[in-house]
């Protein structure tokens, strides 16, 4: 039974392995060693194109990283994403620059030997970029003391002024290090970076004179005039606008770069003051800067003979103020060159095209060699004293292979560098696979791959190639031009299969290359070179004459870079080609004392756009990088090898024999999983200590195998695991229940008593307290007090209080009038002396009106004002009338006639001692208190009041009719105003009043639809209220 389990478990997992195969597909393999058609570049692309879709910019070649630029934050460069690569085996996480940093770090520290990183891709493809990331992957992740931490920060800021004074903005990026870099990093013993050193590599000094549209001179120029105080431009007389000076303006784009040059001008400054550059120091780099901008701005003019002279010499003296040299003998120098005889001088003037090119020349000596001083000064910061022996890390940031529609000697040189750098990396990846199969014990495989041995040997063969003939060509006597430079090489090796010129290739040759054009058949492919110009930048001439000037400079700067012993130095100086080749044989020197990484960079698009993936250009870097060749060279023998460990700890759960545990050999296990998994045997060979796989295809299956087994041993744990805190779960359960159910009986039998009693105690309620009822008089004593707490009225006008028991009567009113007295004796204090004014008024008013006139009910919850009408409201004149006499209340009324009932506007104010009726600024009647005999208003809604005035006051004619909206107000306040008992009559039906004396009128109360005043047929005062008889 257990075996045909066995048998249906093993037919899933194949089934498996040929099913997930496809799933791949999306998302591409993140090895290129992986892929079944490696020989395919269109197969390579479409893994690349795959992957830069789902913003993966990382790929392997075996251990060399495939980078694409992004031109966007992705967001994986993070402390997390330094901690997630720091100290795990290579290949356990995806593709990374991190992976690499951490791979050559760890090696160095467990072999004790020293590696390099050799970071090369075009322009613009983030090879920059990349050694900053791996410099501070470096800085964050290894140890690190106080004591350390300036030479780490040296380190890290040595990149902004090197790229400052390196780097320039090209057509094809913004920030192009114009010059190769080499970065030894030394570690201590305990993997502490202590120190650097930093070489450079053929610094593009053309750049300084002259850049082609949509480029610019070198970023430092921008920053100093973008950056620099006002008192440091003036010390050095510059003006800010970079359009003022020939050597910044002729790209046409000083201002329209999106470059922040202010920005990086303040980064450098803080770097120099990190490095440890001194005030002098800077000030005599920035005179070298500014005299060079001023050297361009010198300009020449030709005289009868031709000869040429400086018609304004502002530069100069500028010039010679900055570089600390005497402007006579500077001007000299830029218009007349000094040729030695055996026992002579003689000086000979200069016409204005030689005299522009030793301005030109000057400016790139002057320059080229403070670039060289400023390397010197960062190591010299970056030294470490202690001698003790250290293990190095290098960074090799140098120029990718280049292919433009013009060639020059710059790009011949850079190619060249290149062949170098790719031969090496073939013999060194070739090497260690043959070392790794010899060790292995498994039989190597000749590979098949193109040698570019014979195109190195055709540039830098000594006496025969064409570096040789170049630097010939320059030192012989007579005329030698750049044609007779052609010429030369067509004679010395015309017959070489990798050389064509115009003359030597057949009809369809002829029409890609120039008459003053060579062809070199490259590694990568053709590259055709315009010769115009490579003698002069070969020789790079400083005529002797200007190089005394520069030995005798001020400038501390300059003395170190031009020695009075060049000038006893009678020999010719060597050629810019045979420096670099020197140097370039002495940088591979370095290299192959080291373990190697390759980071190989890629630009995706021209246009610096995100998710951008131009075919045609990719794939022309492709070629170029020799990417194909190395992956052919990588996979020439077994695509994947791993050792025994990792390989069983990673797939020992397909096996029953190995899974959980294997306790025998490695390699056995190894062997009895993959007979189980059913390898076949073309597919695989076993080594000493790994096991080598020849088909992705198989790894591919096994890995798709591991994933489907992964699941199932998931869902055994997860059932296993749920099993577990199942019954952990019930048993918890069945404890507390057995608890609770002892409890539970314990409560229910002292209920059971306590019930018991509790009937007994409430049969016995009202008979006095006695042992039978007096656990229940205090139960309910206490229920009641403690249900009272929530039901205590919270104001004097809730009458609520909780009904008690019989029990609790004489308690429960004694406790309610205690409330009562407590809550009317906190309202009390809480009255204001205003409010308990009106209050008094309200009770005037209940005595007058309650019960007896309608809208009294209404009014109540009304409160009285202190008057009615402002002072603003009331005529200046009227105020003056009245006065010492304080107005105690105003309000608006209406006043009827007393023979025509014709109603008028008025105004109503009470003094101390009279009521006043006004008229806008008049005083039309004044009515003393001690006049009115009362004041009566109808039981009806009305607003009706009338005043009855004493006949015996004869300056009174009669009785006032008032109409106001605030009748209880004005009512009560003038009856406290007049002080005089029953002043206020309520009147139902109709009252008489005095229309003069001795003659009387009658106003009639009546309810109706709506309000009127009207006077009837009879000339009697009919007032209609709309409101309910009373």
């Amino acid at each position: 039974m257990g075996s045909k389990k066995e048998e249906v478990r093993r037919k899933h997992i194949r089934l498996h392995m040929e099913g997930a195969l496809t799933a791949r597909d999306k998302v591409g393999v993140q090895d290129f060693v992986l892929l079944d058609a490696y020989t395919s570049e269109s197969a390579f692309l479409e893994n690349l194109r795959k992957r830069f879709r789902e913003n993966l910019i990382y790929t392997y070649i075996g251990t060399l990283l495939v980078s694409v630029n992004p031109y966007q934050e992705l967001g994986i460069y993070t402390a997390s994403q330094m901690e997630l690569y720091q100290g795990v085996n290579f290949f356990e996480l995806p593709p990374h620059v991190y992976a690499i940093a951490d791979n050559a770090y760890r090696m160095m520290c467990s072999e004790l030997n020293n590696h390099f990183i050799l970071i090369s891709g075009e322009s613009g493809a983030g090879k920059t970029e990349a050694s900053k990331k791996i410099l501070q992957y470096f800085a964050v992740t290894c140890p690190m003391t106080e004591s350390l931490q300036i030479a780490r920060d040296r380190l890290l800021l040595s990149i902004p002024v090197l790229e400052a004074f390196g780097n320039a903005k090209t057509l094809r990026n913004d920030n192009s290090s114009r010059f190769g870099k080499y970065m030894d990093i030394q570690f201590d013993f305990q993997g502490v970076p202590v120190g650097g050193h930093i070489i450079s590599y053929l610094i593009e000094k053309s750049r300084v004179v002259y850049q082609n549209h949509g480029e610019r001179n070198f970023h430092i120029f921008y920053q100093l005039l973008a950056g620099g105080g006002a008192e440091r431009l003036s010390s050095l007389g510059l003006e800010r606008d970079p359009q003022l000076y020939k050597y910044l303006s002729q790209g046409h784009c000083a201002r329209e770069s999106p470059i922040s040059d202010k920005n990086d001008w303040e980064t450098v400054c803080g770097a120099f003051s990190v490095i440890g550059f001194t005030e002098a120091d800077l000030e005599n780099l920035f005179g070298i800067i500014a005299s060079v901008l001023h050297l361009g701005n010198i300009c020449f003019k030709g005289d009868k003979q031709g000869c040429a002279s400086v018609p304004d010499t502002h530069e100069i003296k500028w010039i010679a103020k900055l570089l600390g040299v005497c402007p006579a003998v500077l001007l000299e120098a830029l218009t007349h060159r000094k040729i030695e005889a055996k026992t002579e001088e003689v000086i000979c003037p200069l016409t204005v095209e030689l005299s522009v090119y030793a301005r030109d020349a000057m400016a790139k000596a002057v320059y080229g060699r403070t670039f060289t001083w400023l390397v010197n000064r960062i190591n010299s910061s970056l030294v470490n004293k202690d001698f003790t022996q250290k293990t190095v890390i290098g960074l090799l940031d140098i120029y990718g292979f280049e292919v433009f529609d013009k060639n020059g000697f710059e790009q011949f040189c850079i190619n060249y560098c290149n062949e170098k750098l790719q031969q090496l990396l073939i013999e060194r990846t070739l090497k260690a696979e043959q070392a790794e199969y010899e060790s292995e014990g498994i039989e190597w495989e000749p590979v098949q791959y193109f040698n570019n041995k014979i195109i190195c040997d055709l540039v830098e063969e000594r006496h025969r190639g064409i570096i040789s003939i170049l630097d010939e060509e320059c030192i012989r006597p007579g005329p030698a031009t750049d044609l007779s430079f052609l010429e030369k090489l067509e004679e010395k090796v015309g017959k070489h299969a990798h050389f064509q010129t115009r003359k030597l290739a057949g009809p369809k040759g002829q029409k890609r290359i120039g008459w003053l054009e060579f062809c070199l058949l490259h590694y990568a492919g053709e590259v055709t070179y315009c010769t115009k110009g490579f003698l002069e930048k070969n020789n790079d001439l400083l005529y002797r004459h200007l190089k005394e000037v520069l030995c005798s400079s001020k400038n501390s700067i300059l003395r170190e870079c031009f020695l009075v012993a060049e000038l006893e130095n009678r020999r010719r100086p060597p050629t810019v080609g045979t420096q670099f080749k020197n140097s370039l044989s002495s940088l591979l020197e370095i290299l192959i004392s080291k373990e190697p990484s390759y980071i190989r960079c890629i630009k995706p698009n021209e246009r610096k756009e995100p998710s951008k993936f131009d075919d045609f250009l990719i794939s022309h870097q492709i070629k170029y990088l020799g990417l194909m060749e190395h992956l052919r060279v990588r996979r020439a023998g077994f695509a994947y090898r791993r050792k025994y460990e990792h390989f069983l700890q990673r797939y020992k759960s397909l096996c029953p024999d190995t899974w959980p545990h294997w306790h025998g050999p490695p390699g056995e296990g190894v062997e009895r999983l993959i007979k189980y998994i059913g390898y076949q045997p073309q597919d695989y060979k076993l080594g000493k200590t790994k096991i080598f796989i020849r088909f992705p295809r198989t790894l591919f299956a096994t890995e798709d195998a591991f994933e489907f087994s992964k699941h199932q041993l998931v869902s055994r744990i997860q059932a296993t695991y749920k099993g577990c805190l199942g019954r952990r779960e019930y048993m918890k359960k069945r404890q507390a229940a057995t608890k609770l159910e002892a409890h539970w009986r314990g409560v229910l039998a002292r209920k059971e008593i306590k019930r018991r009693s509790f009937v007994k105690g409430f049969i016995n309620r009202d008979k006095p307290l006695c042992p039978d009822n007096e656990e229940f008089v205090v139960l309910v004593r206490k229920n009641y007090i403690l249900n009272l707490r929530y039901h205590v009225p919270k104001n004097v006008l809730d009458k609520s209080w909780l009904r008690p028991p019989g029990i609790l009567e004489n308690a429960s009113n004694l406790l309610r009038r205690m409330c009562t007295r407590n809550l009317v004796r906190k309202y009390c204090r809480g009255i204001s002396a205003e409010r308990k004014a009106m209050m008094q008024q309200k009770v005037v008013t209940s005595e007058i009106f309650r019960g007896k006139k309608e809208g009294y009910t209404e009014s109540l919850n009304q409160p009285f004002a202190g008057s009615r009408l402002d002072e603003g409201n009331i005529n200046p004149k009227v105020l003056q009338l009245l006065g010492n006499e304080k107005i105690q209340y105003g309000v608006p009324v209406i006043k009827y006639d007393r023979k025509g009932f014709k109603a008028r506007q008025r105004q109503l104010l009470l003094t101390q001692r009279s009521a006043y009726l006004v008229e806008l600024s008049k005083v039309k009647q004044k009515i003393e208190y001690s006049a009115v005999r009362g004041v009566s208003t109808s039981s009806l809604s009305d607003g009706i009041l009338v005043i009855h005035i004493s006949p015996v006051d004869k300056q009174q004619k009669g009785d006032v009719i008032l109409q106001c909206e605030h009748i209880f107000e004005v009512a009560t306040k003038l009856a406290m105003l007049i002080k005089k008992e029953h002043t206020v009559r309520v009147v139902q039906g109709s009252l008489q009043f005095y229309i003069s004396p001795g003659r009387e009128g009658t106003i009639v109360f009546e309810t109706g639809e709506e309000d009127q005043v009207y006077k009837d047929k009879n000339g009697q005062l009919r007032v209609v209220s709309a409101g309910k008889k009373t």
